[in-house]
């Protein structure tokens, strides 16, 4: 039986804290399963962004999408990790990353390194977390034990093997740095490129005991009866795509919201991806779709 759908807003912006709380009232009330938060400097800071999502709601789980590792020491990272657990009833889900924007860590004061030795600072970080987070005699103590879920979010060979080898949930972003754009700007991966990402975590997690929940963020919710027109504009845009990799790319939901609901049925197959993340601007347009997969 394939795994039952989950659906995660990802919420980007705080205009104040009322308009907070009832935008993540109105994502309970249209059936998100999860309420989560960036992290990037300029943006909401995650931990206390998400307390406050857990009190203004009672059913959808709460989480980081993604953590920079490089911004965090390691101990004081499992103190707001079990904070924060404790505060929303158990409820946490802790994605985490690498960092990808130098000029973030560079206004932070803090080092960037290469890119292997972001990701040795996040394993690192991984064996802390659960060192200290299992721990019983460990303060503040977590709600979830031996600590709350793990999501770990990449596209490199190391990653891939971090998150067989550690995460709950393996999270898939289906982009990268835009050749010969500034730093931050984004493109998508074709199919092919983000199948092979797919495949090669596989390989890697063929010795766990239970398989991993699969993740994929949603870039666009594009609703309309007119794919093809929609798919032409998408690829105009230089994202990285042409027409019928746009189409086609699980980064991407074209149609109706009857034939947005029948790709995911069919990517779900395809690639194993049954946890779905749109973009808080998508967060309407993408409601239609969760009330056609509800218990699917």
């Amino acid at each position: 039986m394939p795994r039952p759908f989950r659906f995660g807003v990802n919420m980007l912006t705080i205009d104040s804290g009322p308009a907070w709380r009832e935008k993540c009232r109105r994502a309970e009330e249209l059936g998100y399963d999860v309420l989560l938060v960036p992290d990037h400097l300029g943006w909401p800071a995650p931990f206390p962004a998400l307390v406050a999502a857990a009190e203004a709601t009672e059913r959808p789980r709460v989480g980081t999408f993604v953590l920079n590792a490089g911004f965090f020491n390691p101990a004081l990272l499992a103190r707001e990790v079990a904070t924060t657990d404790a505060l929303t009833g158990g409820r946490l889900e802790l994605g985490l990353g690498t960092g990808y924007v130098k000029a973030e860590h560079d206004t932070a004061g803090l080092p960037f390194g290469t890119p292997g030795r972001r990701v040795d600072h996040l394993e690192r970080t991984i064996g802390e977390l659960d060192r200290l987070l299992g721990d019983p005699e460990y303060r503040p103590q977590a709600v979830q034990r031996p600590r709350p879920p793990l999501l770990i979010g990449g596209n490199g060979p190391r990653m891939l093997r971090l998150a067989a080898q550690h995460a709950e949930i393996a999270a898939f972003t289906g982009g990268r740095q835009a050749p010969g754009k500034p730093e931050g700007t984004v493109e998508l991966l074709p199919p092919e490129k983000l199948a092979a990402s797919v495949a090669a975590y596989q390989e890697y997690a063929a010795v766990r005991a239970e398989p991993a929940e699969l993740n994929i963020l949603v870039h666009q919710v594009l609703v309309t009866d007119d794919r093809r027109a929609a798919a032409r504009d998408v690829a105009a845009r230089g994202m990285g795509l042409d027409e019928e990799q746009a189409l086609e790319v699980p980064t991407l939901l074209i149609g109706t919201p009857a034939q947005l609901a029948e790709q995911l049925r069919e990517r779900r197959e395809r690639y194993g991806f049954s946890y779905i993340t749109v973009l808080d601007p998508f967060l309407e347009a993408f409601a239609p779709v969760i009330e056609e997969l509800k218990g699917s």
